[in-house]
């Protein structure tokens, strides 16, 4: 017997349907709830990583300035170091020098003590004749006379030490107790007061005074050879009658021989009765350390002061 078939309905919305349907809006629901979880934890984040990348860049600002300021402490500390390194070498050196300058000093004036006791041996200070017991002494001078003559060198090596030479000359006219004169003439013959030619100045307090203000500022040409100034003493202002002394300084002397001065003083200082010198002729050398050769001065002053009856001193 033949089966008959049951004829079933159709319908679509059944349960599983449903639950298909359900599971997928579920799932949208669900995607759509991610979605907006992701989005706003990503707008956290971006802000988050703003505000540390805007740190970073300030501290790598910080970081690039604490590395310029140590550069610049760095190069400051070295610039420093060298600046001490050169100041330690210069107190090195300014030692080394002050050193070898005082011995250079210590030398000189063992040099200078040796060239006094040359220039100034005790044996041929001062000439001896057959007046001394009628003269007076200043020191080893004769002071007896009652005109003086200056003859001074002038030149530039003198005017460097003027104020000694000014002193000297003060004080030689000081020690002579019974000056009725003076005068003051270059080594080259020229006079400091040209109204005075030939005719002695008075000693009293205001020409001595007037004097040495003049020649405080004398400046007149000279070659560093008393042999023209000798001349115009010996011929102008000596006379056998007359007690005379004749004072020549100078630091210095340029001429090539020593003949003409020695022949004008034979000539020109001889008393032809006695034949005895007529003027003394001291000679005052000053060691000048600037300039002027002391010792052909002293070769030349002490044979002067030997037939003159006269004394060379050294001065320092």
């Amino acid at each position: 017997m033949a089966l008959k078939k049951r004829s079933r309905d159709f319908q679509i919305f059944n349960l599983s349907f449903l639950d298909v349907i359900s599971c997928g809006f579920g799932a949208v629901v669900l995607l759509v709830l991610l979605s907006k979880s992701t989005i706003v934890g990503g707008t956290v984040d971006v802000d988050r990583i703003s505000e540390l990348l805007k740190t970073f860049t300030q501290s790598q600002m910080l970081n690039d300035e604490l590395k310029s300021q140590s550069q610049q402490l760095a190069s400051a500390i070295e610039e420093q170091s060298d600046e001490e390194t050169q100041i330690r070498n210069a107190i090195q050196e300014a030692t080394q020098m002050l050193a070898t300058i005082q011995s250079e000093n210590s030398s000189l004036d063992t040099e200078v003590n040796e060239l006094k006791q040359k220039l100034n041996p005790p044996s041929a200070t001062i000439s001896a004749d057959d007046d001394v017991q009628e003269e007076v002494y200043a020191g080893c001078i004769p002071v007896d006379a009652n005109y003086i003559i200056f003859i001074v060198d002038t030149s530039g090596s003198m005017q460097q030490i003027w104020g000694r030479v000014m002193k000297e000359m003060e004080n030689i006219l000081n020690i002579h107790p019974k000056v009725k004169g003076f005068q003051i003439i270059n080594d080259n013959g020229i006079h400091l007061i040209s109204a005075y030619q030939r005719k002695w100045i008075n000693d009293t307090p205001s020409l001595r005074k007037r004097v040495l203000g003049l020649l405080r500022t004398w400046q007149a040409f000279s070659n560093s050879s008393p042999v023209e100034g000798l001349q115009n003493a010996l011929q102008n202002y000596v006379k056998p009658d007359m007690k005379i002394s004749i004072y020549i300084l100078g630091d210095d002397y340029t001429g090539s021989s020593y003949d003409p001065v020695l022949q004008t003083i034979a000539r020109l200082n001889t008393n032809k009765i006695t034949g005895k010198p007529i003027a003394r002729i001291h000679g005052i050398g000053f060691y000048n350390r600037q300039g002027g050769d002391i010792l052909r001065l002293s070769t030349l002053m002490r044979e002067v002061a030997r037939q003159s009856r006269g004394t060379f001193i050294a001065l320092d």
